[in-house]
């Protein structure tokens, strides 16, 4: 298995830390919004190199945090007039309502930076004491970057020119710095600010310490895998190696992955996918469009580290591309039954394939092993998908309700199985809209009242079909899923 390491700029065969087991640490959202698309790209991407892993057998350690204290957190918490542990509460669980959606699967700990806040004070602590960290007089505690020799190693950035580049660029309220490019560890509260009291200051960590505490933390000094948005790359990403590596002394990561960025593609004009632009879509607002499904099928139709155009045509062909596997299992299903039917009145035992679905059954192992190159290859879930269409075809021309059951529940195993790794169901899901749920539930109490019983039995009726079990209790009518 291939990986492309940002940090040598090459494929590199993976060789993990500890035999069977994988380390994996993956940059979260800042939790102030709904997400929007962009974030959801490495969401996707990662979930899907951490299920291939798993298909091949590896025990995955996933780590994925929410930034849940921030300046935009404390912004949107002033706003609304509440505190902002109200903010960041809110929207970790939308956050994870939307990665349900997509299927994305919970991570083995999700932590959050606002719970780690005394390791983080250990590691600056231990940073002050080697003499690669400072506190200025004002309290800010700063990353000395002149200490740590490989500064800009990810980056591929020489630190003569990034200090002189910082220099040009003056920033108040920065004088206690040694040199520009030093970066904040710890900075003191501002009036109306989260803080915690440190021996510096009252304040608050600075970015970069947060995820390099949460991946020592649930990982250790050392992992094999760390990923993110290629917009990470510098200073996220270098500032962590950087403050990681001068704490314990060891290699912190030693694969890093970056996906490319999400373009809009409007009216034929494609340009970067951003906020201050106005052009970007939030993963809530595309659901009320589209099966999530959808949007996860489209993220993994290029390569992770190839730039992706995003409009309303590459979704339609995302959605038409889905409705052809889900036709093709629908198929399988049926064609299942028919033939489980046929051979329990034939009295047919045994394997039941003929020669003819023998050789096709040879023609699937070979595109599973095509698969596989497909996904070994620095996970080109492009081609892999294309591979699954292969699937698909060969189902389509080679599976009826005169095959053997044998023969087509291969077929389907193999197709749910590749497609699992994609996080891609292969049974439809009815989303049913809350909305839509208590609105019926509304209807039914209305007729209840007016003693329309039979329409009240026929909404009771209608939601039960829908999957929805009502409760009458005296708090009201609540309502699960079945």
């Amino acid at each position: 298995m291939k990986i492309f390491n940002t940090l040598t700029r090459r494929k590199e065969e993976f060789v993990p830390l500890e035999p069977g087991k994988v380390k994996m640490y993956v940059c979260g959202p800042t939790v102030y919004n709904y997400i929007h698309i962009g974030n959801a790209r490495p969401m996707v991407v990662f979930d899907t190199v951490r299920r291939y892993f798993e298909y091949k057998g590896y025990e995955v350690n996933y780590v994925s945090n929410f930034t849940d204290v921030d300046d935009k957190i404390i912004a949107k918490a002033l706003e609304e007039g509440v505190d902002s542990g109200v903010i960041s509460a809110r929207y970790i669980e939308e956050c994870k309502k939307d990665m349900e959606g997509m299927n994305v699967k919970p991570a083995t700990v999700h932590p959050q930076a606002t719970l780690e806040i005394g390791g983080m004070l250990e590691m600056i602590q231990t940073l002050i004491d080697k003499g690669h960290a400072y506190a200025a007089p004002d309290g800010t505690v700063y990353f000395r970057t002149s200490s740590f020799p490989d500064y800009g190693k990810l980056s591929h950035k020489n630190l003569e020119e990034l200090q002189s580049g910082f220099r040009e660029i003056k920033v108040t309220g920065e004088e206690g710095k040694e040199e520009p490019s030093d970066f904040v560890l710890w900075k003191p509260k501002k009036e109306g600010e989260p803080y915690w009291e440190s021996v510096w200051c009252q304040g608050r960590p600075g970015w970069h310490i947060e995820c390099s505490v949460m991946a020592k933390k649930y990982l250790g000094d050392s992992i094999d895998i760390h990923a993110g948005g290629e917009d990470l790359i510098f200073p996220h990403h270098e500032n962590e190696i950087a403050q990681s590596e001068a704490a314990s002394g060891k290699p912190f990561a030693r694969y890093w992955m970056h996906n490319a960025f999400l373009n809009i593609d409007k009216n034929g004009h494609v340009q970067k996918m951003s906020k201050s632009l106005g052009n970007f879509f939030t993963v809530r607002e595309i659901s009320e469009k589209y099966d999530l499904q959808v949007l996860r099928f489209f993220m993994l139709s290029a390569h992770y580290r190839s730039p992706l155009n995003f409009s309303a045509d590459l979704m339609e062909a995302s959605k038409n591309g889905l409705e052809r596997i889900l036709t093709a299992a629908d198929r399988l299903r049926e064609a299942k039954e028919a033939a489980a039917r046929r051979e329990a009145e034939a009295s047919v035992s045994g394997d039941g394939r003929d020669s003819l679905e023998q050789a096709h059954a040879e023609e699937i192992k070979a595109l599973v092993a095509k698969y596989e190159a497909a996904m070994e290859d620095d996970f080109n879930t492009a081609d892999g998908i294309s591979v699954i269409f292969e699937l698909v075809k060969l189902s389509n021309t080679t599976v009826s309700k005169d095959s053997s059951v044998s023969y087509i529940a291969f077929v389907e195993k193999t197709l749910k199985t590749l497609c699992d790794v994609m996080g891609i169901f292969t049974e439809r899901r009815t989303e049913v809209l809350e909305a839509e749920i208590e609105d019926l539930i509304r209807q039914r109490q209305e007729a209840r009242k007016a003693k329309n019983f039979a329409v009240a039995d026929e909404i009771r009726g209608k939601l039960l079909d829908m999957g929805i079990v009502l409760e009458d209790t005296r708090e009201g009518v609540k309502w699960k899923k079945a």
